[in-house]
């Protein structure tokens, strides 16, 4: 069974032949960064979160073309989390998404100016007067604002900073858990939320909408963090076992295989009762929350 249902399959289709048409393009001085702004978002996996951001638009009750800046932006943030990520100041991984990651391909400078590059470029393309057609000034400001917790300090940063101050050192579920919730809930959250917000959701389905990006979020780590030492490297697309190397507290390292399955079927099962505001609209949000749940990339 995929990930997807025909309906999200189609976002998620809909979203690619989309996606270039909101990346930088130039012949001038800056054509390299460009180029690697559009090689980082490329051959881009499985698209989650363009994906939330265009079904939580549609579940409540908006046009989800309208929402496609949205989703770009979104992506464009992920990317750059991504390239930043692989830095040899980082992680120092030579491999992202079955490639050669960014600074790999194109040097260390330009892939941090790449990263740089795309965190600015969501936000323009959230905001772009081109890409408001139909929305109103408070759905679009929402979206924008959602976008922004997600990715500064109080966020996917803040993540980041508690992981590298954990790595080598023993952490307790909390700790890792609030790391969880920023580097990787955050944007699953925002993805959702941001949708929720261009189709000006009630209180009640952007509360359901958070709750299924957090729990999918932290489930998904947690898959992640078996995946690193259960999985085969070239069907993962990135290197196995980098957890460990790097002395990485994770949900199986401190909690063991089975404990960190229970946990992952605890959340994704928290997700789907979020869903409950939608009814059965929300079928292929639930069939996705489960097949995350047992993936094996």
């Amino acid at each position: 069974m995929g990930i997807y249902t025909n309906q999200l399959q189609a976002h998620c289709d809909r979203f690619e032949a989309a996606l270039p048409d909101y990346m930088p393009a130039t012949g001038g001085l800056q054509t390299v960064v460009a180029e690697a702004m559009a090689y980082a978002t490329a051959d881009g996996g499985k698209r989650i979160r363009p994906v939330l951001t265009l079904e939580f638009c549609r579940l409540c009750g908006g046009d989800p073309a309208a929402a496609l800046p949205a989703a770009a932006a979104i992506e464009m943030i992920h990317s750059y989390s991504l390239v930043h990520d692989d830095l040899p100041c980082m992680d120092n991984s030579l491999l992202r998404r079955g490639k050669p990651s960014t600074h790999a391909v194109y040097g260390e400078t330009m892939a941090l100016l790449a990263g740089d590059g795309l965190l600015n470029l969501a936000f323009e393309t959230v905001l772009s007067p081109k890409n408001r057609d139909g929305l109103t000034a408070e759905c679009v400001l929402g979206a924008a604002s959602a976008l922004a917790d997600a990715a500064g300090i109080e966020g996917m940063v803040g993540g980041q900073v508690i992981d590298l101050a954990s790595e080598g050192k023993s952490i307790d579920l909390t700790t890792l858990e609030a790391l969880q919730r920023g580097k990787t809930a955050a944007l699953l959250i925002a993805a959702c939320v941001m949708g929720a917000r261009l189709a000006g959701a009630t209180p009640e389905q952007e509360t359901a909408a958070r709750t299924f990006g957090e729990n999918v979020g932290l489930a998904f780590q947690i898959v992640d963090d078996i995946l690193d030492v259960t999985a085969d490297a070239t069907k993962l697309g990135k290197p196995v076992g980098s957890d460990a190397e790097n002395e990485k507290t994770t949900y199986v390292s401190l909690l063991g295989l089975e404990e960190a399955r229970r946990l992952a079927a605890q959340r994704t099962a928290e997700a789907v009762e979020a869903l409950s505001v939608f009814g059965k609209e929300a079928d292929s949000l639930r069939q996705l929350a489960l097949a995350l749940l047992t993936r094996d990339h």
